[in-house]
């Protein structure tokens, strides 16, 4: 799922529309997120064959019968191999998708500490940990990626959310914002709505 109204390179495929700013009650704590651009998760590689299926019995509410059998395969790759770096990679992104933020969350840690030079993971780690909520880790979290990649305009628009929005810091993402307006000038929220007129808004 993409964002025609959004400019190219600013969101990944699957897009958390919060909601609008105009309706700040409704949705997770009225703020618009965006996640990295990633590439679409591919299952883990098995052997060759049919990837196995979950066990019966298994918990899958809510996913498709190819989603969780793409999840198992994916946590039976990093069962057999912890140190696949891109399968917990991989796992991240699948549970993103399909609304499993402590999972992501996991997941996405475990693939840091095999390599912390990835801001979009960085990224979508942010998102899960403010969609569970955590907005101190979430922050963190989008500084993590700026370190890496400063400039980087989904942190920069996120750290702004979780700053105003969940932490009531509103000169922090403000701030945030206008650095990445300055980048961009044209930026603009999931919703459509040019971030210029968020920052206005907001002051």
């Amino acid at each position: 799922m993409g964002s025609a109204n959004v400019p190219e390179g600013l969101v990944k495929k699957e897009v958390m529309i919060i909601a609008a700013l105009v309706a700040l009650v409704v949705g997770f704590m009225g703020g618009v997120i965006f996640s990295s651009f990633k590439a679409p998760a591919q299952p883990a590689t098995v052997a060759q064959g049919k990837a196995p299926q979950p066990a019966a019995g298994q918990p899958q509410a809510g996913l498709t019968s190819e989603q969780a059998a793409q999840i198992f395969a994916l946590e039976e790759e990093v069962k057999a191999n912890p140190n696949n770096g891109a399968a917990w990679t991989q796992l991240g992104n699948f549970s993103f998708d399909t609304d499993r933020p402590s999972r992501a969350i996991e997941a996405y840690n475990k693939s840091l500490e095999l390599n912390q030079g990835q801001p979009e993971v960085w990224t979508d780690l942010g998102v899960m940990y403010r969609r569970n909520r955590q907005f101190k880790e979430a922050l963190a979290a989008f500084e993590q990626a700026l370190n890496l990649r400063p400039g980087l305009e989904q942190a920069l628009f996120n750290k702004g959310v979780v700053l105003v929005y969940d932490l009531g810091d509103k000169a922090g993402g403000v701030k945030a914002w206008q650095q990445l307006v300055a980048a961009n000038p044209n930026a603009q929220a999931p919703n459509g709505q040019r971030l210029t007129d968020m920052i206005a808004s907001v002051k």
